[in-house]
């Protein structure tokens, strides 16, 4: 494509894919596609390559056929890649800086050259020269997010293979990077509100600790050494427990650890990990916050997507992936069995029974209207506040059933100290 925006086929010759790229970008073209002119070409570049290709791989020709080397090495390692990670925010950051510069009209390769000069930190010039040295080799910009892995994830992959597809590039990386940036938002949401009351849990928990281990003896042992005065049982649980952790402390460490890893064992088995997903869902505090969380990113990303031109079914099987639940993803994994089918999105979404009338109403109307992109995107807001909402109620709720908890354990603590002194005291006055 030249800077008029016609096609135009041709042949040109050159030693390489990056050099053939090179060459054309210096003539003011696009390449859309490339591809060796000669049948023999590909057997000659074998015999010609090195053995050994960039970065120490085995050249493209040599590797055996189907078997994608990059997606192998990241599901024996998930995350742990070795290469370099980026924060969320660093990434949407960059996804804006890449969308500018290409709304700007910069070249694709030319716009990510401007963002790696701007690179900071030790992580982001290695991510951005490694996908530059794959679009310069003829790569689409997908294929070597892809590639990458980590902190590439399939939404992020997705919408920009849809932004590739349908030609709005600079329009759905600005979407990408308000949904990246939304999403650290919510999670900072979530840090904050539960920040305060898991401060003042600890802060129970220690003292409790303290007063029992270390100030109970001391209290109780000129009464319970008087005749006569008998131990009552609040009394001797503490003191129990107080021998314990006194002589174990060691045991309660090694048994939370145990309890720890445990438990991570327990919830990698997916039946384990719905089980607890469901229950956290019916909870009565925690469910609907977890709920109204899960609505917004749903109809946030689906929203966004089906907007950057992906196909439903696309869209709906990367949504599933961003939810966190095991509950609401086998939801939708029968949303998209159904929709699969014909029906229309609306209808499986009331009779999974976890998505709020609210949103099955936009869905069927903009599916009715043909306007289901514009509408998701606007419920995500109402969503959004409704999650702002739910969290205040969280907050709110949370530092009372501390307080009542505490308030339970002190008196138990009091009646334990005070009914040994009544005690001594019926047997003086006797």
């Amino acid at each position: 494509m030249d800077r008029g925006g016609a096609l135009a086929t041709g042949t040109i010759a050159a030693p390489d894919r990056a050099s053939a790229m090179r060459l054309l970008q210096g003539q003011g073209l696009l390449p859309m596609q490339l591809d060796m002119a000669e049948a023999e070409a590909p057997a000659k570049a074998a015999k010609a390559a090195p053995k050994t290709g960039a970065r120490g791989q085995q050249p493209a020709e040599a590797r055996p056929a189907g078997i994608d080397l990059g997606a192998l090495t990241r599901a024996f390692t998930g995350n742990t890649t070795g290469r370099p990670q980026l924060k969320r925010t660093e990434l949407a950051n960059i996804i804006r800086e890449l969308a500018t510069a290409i709304e700007a009209g910069l070249p694709l390769l030319n716009a990510l050259k401007t963002v790696r000069r701007q690179a900071v930190g030790k992580a982001q010039p290695v991510i951005l020269d490694f996908i530059i040295e794959r679009v310069e080799s003829g790569r689409p910009l997908h294929e070597a997010m892809d590639e990458y892995g980590p902190p590439f994830d399939e939404m992020i992959v997705g919408m920009v293979r849809a932004s590739d597809a349908s030609g709005r590039m600079s329009e759905v990386m600005h979407q990408l990077a308000d949904l990246l940036e939304r999403s650290v938002e919510l999670r900072r949401e979530m840090v904050g509100a539960t920040i305060y009351p898991l401060i003042v849990a600890c802060m129970i928990g220690v003292s409790i600790i303290i007063a029992v281990t270390f100030l109970l003896p001391r209290l109780m042992a000129p009464i319970l050494g008087q005749p006569g005065v008998t131990i009552p049982f609040p009394t001797m649980v503490l003191l129990g427990f107080a021998d314990f952790m006194r002589d174990w402390w060691w045991l309660v460490l090694v048994a939370i650890v145990g309890a720890v890893i445990g438990f991570r064992r327990w919830i990698a088995v997916y039946e384990n990990r719905r089980k607890l997903d469901l229950i956290l869902l019916k909870s009565p505090i925690i469910g609907p916050l977890l709920r109204d969380v899960a609505v917004a990113r749903f109809t946030r990303t689906l929203g966004t997507l089906v907007s950057a031109g992906l196909p439903i079914l696309s869209a709906l099987k990367i949504v599933r992936d961003t939810l966190g639940n095991v509950v609401l993803m086998e939801a939708i994994d029968g949303v998209q069995e159904k929709v699969t089918t014909g029906q229309s999105l609306a209808e499986p979404l009331e009779k999974c029974g976890f998505f709020p009338p609210l949103l099955v109403q936009i869905v069927n109307i903009g599916e009715k209207s043909g306007r289901l992109e514009p509408m998701l995107i606007h419920a995500a807001g109402a969503f959004d506040r409704q999650v702002n909402t739910s969290l205040k109620l969280f907050t709110k709720l949370l530092p009372p059933v501390l307080l009542v908890f505490m308030a339970l354990i002190a008196s138990f603590v009091l009646a334990a100290i005070l009914l040994p002194l009544l005690e001594m005291q019926k047997s003086l006055g006797g």
